[in-house]
């Protein structure tokens, strides 16, 4: 079973991930700040993150930033309610982009494609 970082501020938005995810066979951990979710990321291992761009006040891009020099080998999926974050030259670090939405098929065929391509890379050794 994949285990999944979630970071939002909305608590809906992490309790609609929260079960849409865990019914689709993933182990689902959730986060609202850039702090909490360090701390959450201290405690174990996650195979995938999806951080919301626009945080209270902080930025998922800060974040991205972080796990991409603390953690290489855990891709990142930026998800947003603004379309426009993906021409940002950072958030092209992110190994996917989704735009928020109620809708989860495309995040989920996302996360879907990206945990299959790292573990093909991890079945020929890269």
């Amino acid at each position: 079973m994949s285990r999944l970082l979630v970071v939002d501020d909305e608590a809906n938005i992490r309790l609609l991930y929260t079960e849409e995810l865990t019914e689709e066979g993933y182990d689902v951990v959730t986060a609202a700040t850039i702090a909490e979710a360090t701390e959450k990321l201290q405690e174990g291992v996650f195979d995938l993150a999806v951080l919301d761009i626009k945080l209270k006040n902080e930025s998922g891009i800060e974040l991205l930033q972080q796990l991409v020099k603390d953690r290489h080998n855990m891709p990142v999926i930026l998800c947003s309610a603004f379309s426009c974050y993906k021409d940002d030259f950072s958030a092209w670090l992110a190994d996917g982009y989704v735009v928020k939405s109620g809708d989860l098929t495309e995040l989920k065929q996302e996360i879907a494609r990206i945990l299959a391509k790292k573990a093909q890379k991890a079945a020929v050794g890269l």
